[in-house]
């Protein structure tokens, strides 16, 4: 493939034969230019020899009226002006992110029961600090990955074990498990018992990304509940509950949200379920974005107390 000859021509040219160009452009003086770009008379002499030899152009022309443009310098004027105004714009620092004036809208991947755990004080949260960006949650499913890899989402707040190479993870709390059940459940006694999880009958949801460990948690147990209703989700679980003699088993922290709103009991479980850590998630490009970096300092510093520090996920291959 040839090479592009601009880009070629781009590479041989020095951005300090640039600056020069345009402080001769505007004193036209030699000498005065060197005094404004700091640097010697003899220095900037040979930027300009090589600025012409690479142009083919005098350039500046030595006058009783100082050192005037020649028709090319001219011509370049503009185009060098511009030129440094881009470079100076790509080296600058990036802008900070100024939360009370942003419009930016978050969009955060959540489970179902996040939205009665996390979101309420999250959006409280936000609103108080960015009061003019908008929040807009989104399921957590089999497309976040490349929704935060995109940019269509910022980030992902919950149990992702499938997240893998190019993602930062950062533990936010621990969640374990709990059974509810109605206070006038016949079959329920002060306590739960294995034996009466085993007879008892059950609700179950599909909803929430902990679902499977707590089916492998069944099986190696050995159970077999006795499935009386199943869910889609926790819309409409504790009103389920209140009025049945359904038992539901399901993580801590949704688990007393939906019990103190229902009046139901919080028993604990009777056999062991591995606890999980909900973390927040997002991709390795927006790392250093000042937003997202923001955003990803409110949410840690709600659910974990304090910032700590994140970990990147990285692939079985790609470990050292």
């Amino acid at each position: 493939m040839k090479s592009d000859p601009s880009a070629d021509a781009l590479g041989e040219i020095d951005v300090r034969w640039l600056r020069l160009f345009e402080q001769v452009l505007a004193t036209r003086s030699v000498t005065r230019s060197a005094e404004l770009l700091g640097q010697s008379q003899p220095t900037v002499s040979i930027w300009l020899g090589k600025l012409r030899e690479r142009l083919g152009d005098p350039l500046f022309v030595r006058t009783p009226d100082g050192m005037l443009p020649t028709p090319r310098a001219q011509a370049l004027a503009v185009p060098v002006r511009d030129a440094l105004r881009a470079l100076g714009r790509i080296a600058a620092p990036q802008a900070p992110f100024d939360p009370a004036t942003s419009t930016r809208p978050w969009r955060i991947c959540m489970t179902d029961a996040s939205h009665a755990t996390v979101l309420p004080r999250l959006l409280a949260h936000l609103r108080a600090r960015a009061p003019r960006a908008p929040v807009t949650a989104i399921r957590i499913d089999d497309d976040t990955g490349a929704a935060l890899q995109s940019g269509a989402a910022d980030i992902a707040v919950g149990h992702i074990p499938w997240l893998d190479t190019g993602f930062y993870q950062q533990a936010l709390f621990t969640q374990d498990w709990v059974c509810l059940a109605a206070p006038s459940n016949p079959r329920i006694g002060a306590t739960l018992t294995l034996r009466g999880y085993r007879e008892a009958a059950h609700v179950v949801t599909h909803a929430g990304t902990g679902a499977a460990d707590l089916e492998a948690a069944l099986a190696r147990a050995r159970i077999e509940r006795r499935v009386m209703l199943s869910l889609p989700g926790f819309l409409g679980l504790a009103a389920i509950v209140s009025t049945s003699d359904l038992v539901a088993t399901l993580p801590r922290q949704i688990g007393e949200i939906l019990a103190r709103n229902a009046g139901l009991r919080v028993l604990a479980c009777p056999f062991p379920v591995p606890q999980f850590t909900v973390k927040q998630h997002w991709h390795e490009r927006f790392h250093l974005d000042p937003a997202n970096r923001w955003l990803r300092e409110q949410v840690a510093a709600l659910l974990m107390g304090s910032p700590t520090g994140s970990t990147r996920v990285r692939s079985p291959r790609a470990a050292p």
